[in-house]
């Protein structure tokens, strides 16, 4: 099993690959995410970080939020399952008027 974690406040010019090396030092890292913008392909400043679950990943929380990544200092925690979205892409139509 696998436990998903979030990571803020990123500089716009972080790679996936300075991610990765930051959280190997705690264990094997399954995966990087930077999350973009669909229409400018530009990160938002965040991403998921996906490692084998064990006491690694608290130890990479624990030393890594509030260190320093690319002149920012990051936020890092455990991710919270997506919340569920209406199919309107934006807000709820039916309680417009």
């Amino acid at each position: 099993m696998s436990k998903k974690l979030f990571v803020g406040n990123l500089s716009f010019q972080t790679t996936e690959g300075e991610i990765t090396q930051a959280f190997s030092d705690f264990g094997p890292v399954e995966s990087v995410s930077i999350i973009t913008d669909r229409d400018t392909g530009r990160s938002k400043g965040f991403a998921f970080v996906q490692m084998a679950e064990g006491a690694d990943v608290d130890k990479a929380m624990s030393a890594l939020n509030g260190s320093e990544v690319g002149g920012r200092k990051l936020t890092v925690n455990e991710a919270r399952p997506m919340e569920k979205r209406n199919s309107f892409g934006g807000s709820d139509r039916r309680n417009r008027y």
